[in-house]
C-alpha cells in the first residue's frame, strides 16, 4: 500500500467498530484520532484502538490526520465533509454522500477546487461476491443481459436498532439505507441508470422500540417505508428495486440478473462475500467460482481504495458513483409522488473491477 496513511474518524457510532478493525489490519492505514459528540464514546473509541480523542474541528485541523473518515449520521455528512476540505484534508464517508443530491453537488465541488480525493460507502461491493458475479457477466456467461431484480425486505430496524428515530424521519426510510448497497451493485453489474419510476407506501404510522434503554417508546414513521421502483439502465437492461421496512422475511435473492442465456443470483450486497449461482437455459442452479473481488473484505477497503488510487484517476468508490445513487434514489422516491418517470441527470461511469485479491 505504500506510505501509512493517518485517519481521523468523525462518528463514533455502531458502524466505526468495523472500520477499526479494519483499519488496525490494513499496513496502509493507521488510526490516529477519533471524534464524537459524546466525548465518552469517543474516548472509549481512541483507547481501545490506541488513539487520540479529539473534538471534531480538532481532529479536523490536525496536522496529523491525513483523511477524514466521516461516520455521522446523514444529516450531517455534508457538514463534516466540507470542514475536512477546507482543511486541505481527503474525506471518505459512510452513505450517502449527503442527505439530498444538491448538498452532494456542494461537496464535489469543494473537493475538486480544494484538489483533495473524495469517496463514499458502500464498499460492500469490491468484495468476491458482486466483483465474481460482475466478472461472470462481463465474460458473457449469462449473454446479454437482460433484467435484475433486487429484493430487501425487513419488517423494521426498530427491532434491534436502540434509537431507529431517524429511519423514520425524512432522510430515512428502506431506500435511503438500505438502497446504496443494490442500486451500486447494479451500476457494477449493468452500468448507470437513464431513468426511473417508482411507487411507494407505509404500512403504520408508528413504530415501537424493541431493544435498548427506549424499549417499548414509540416514535412516528413520515416517510414511506416500502418502496418499489423500476431502473433503465443505459445499457437497455431493466432492474426492479424493492426496498421494505413493512414486511416480515422473503425467499427471493438479493440480486438476480437475467440474461439471455442464463440467470445469474448475486450475493447480498451488503455482504462482501458469499456464492454466485448460475441457471442456464435447460439446466439446474450451480455455484460459479471466486473469480475477482478482495477476500476477507470488510468496511473500510473503499477507504484504502482511496488512498491508494494514483493522482488523477478515480477510486472504485468514487463521488461519482454516489452522486449518481443518490440521484437515482432521489428521483425514484419524486416518482412515487407524481406517478411519472423521472430523467437522471447525472451519470457515472462503472468502477474499474477488482481482481481477485489476497487479504492482506
Amino acid at each position: 500500500m505504500g506510505e501509512q496513511v493517518n485517519v481521523g474518524i468523525v462518528g463514533c457510532g455502531a458502524i466505526s467498530g468495523a472500520y477499526t478493525t479494519t483499519i488496525g489490519r490494513l499496513p496502509g492505514l493507521r488510526l490516529a484520532a477519533v471524534a464524537d459528540l459524546d466525548a465518552a464514546r469517543a474516548e472509549a473509541v481512541a483507547v481501545a484502538n490506541d488513539a487520540r480523542a479529539l473534538p471534531v474541528a480538532e481532529l479536523i485541523a490536525d496536522p496529523g490526520v491525513d483523511v477524514v473518515l466521516n461516520l455521522t449520521v446523514p444529516a450531517a455528512h455534508a457538514g463534516v465533509a466540507l470542514a475536512a476540505i477546507a482543511a486541505g484534508k481527503d474525506v471518505y464517508g459512510e452513505k450517502p454522500l449527503a442527505a439530498t443530491k444538491a448538498e452532494a453537488l456542494q461537496v464535489m465541488r469543494a473537493a475538486a477546487a480544494a484538489g483533495v480525493r473524495l469517496g463514499c460507502a458502500p464498499d460492500t461491493v469490491l468484495g468476491t461476491g458482486v466483483q465474481s458475479a460482475r466478472r461472470h457477466v462481463d465474460d458473457g456467461l449469462i449473454g446479454a443481459p437482460i433484467a435484475a431484480t433486487a429484493i430487501m425486505v425487513t419488517p423494521g430496524h426498530e427491532r434491534w436498532h436502540p434509537n431507529p428515530d431517524f429511519y423514520y424521519a425524512p432522510g430515512g426510510g428502506p431506500l435511503l439505507d438500505m438502497g446504496p448497497y443494490y442500486i451500486t451493485a447494479l451500476i457494477h453489474l449493468l452500468g448507470p441508470v437513464s431513468r426511473v419510476i417508482g411507487a411507494a407506501g407505509h404500512a403504520r404510522p408508528e413504530r415501537t422500540i424493541a431493544s435498548g434503554p427506549r424499549a417499548g417508546t414509540t416514535i412516528p414513521v413520515t416517510v414511506d417505508t416500502h418502496v418499489t421502483g423500476i431502473l433503465i439502465h443505459d445499457s437497455g437492461a431493466l432492474s426492479t428495486l424493492v426496498m421494505s421496512f413493512d414486511a416480515a422475511a422473503t425467499r427471493a435473492a438479493p440480486i438476480e440478473v437475467h440474461g439471455e442465456k442464463a440467470s445469474l443470483i448475486v450475493p447480498d450486497p451488503n455482504t462482501f462475500d458469499g456464492d454466485v449461482l448460475i441457471h442456464p437455459i435447460d439446466g439446474t442452479w450451480q455455484a460459479l467460482p471466486t473469480l475477482a473481488g478482495y477476500r476477507n473484505a470488510s468496511r473500510g477497503y473503499g477507504l484504502a481504495d482511496l488512498t491508494t488510487t494514483p493522482p488523477g484517476e478515480l477510486p472504485r468508490a468514487s463521488a461519482p458513483l454516489a452522486l449518481h445513487v443518490l440521484d437515482i434514489m432521489e428521483s425514484l422516491l419524486t416518482s412515487t409522488t407524481t406517478a411519472q418517470a423521472i430523467p437522471i441527470t447525472t451519470t457515472c461511469a462503472r468502477p474499474d473491477p477488482v481482481p481477485l485479491t489476497e487479504p492482506c
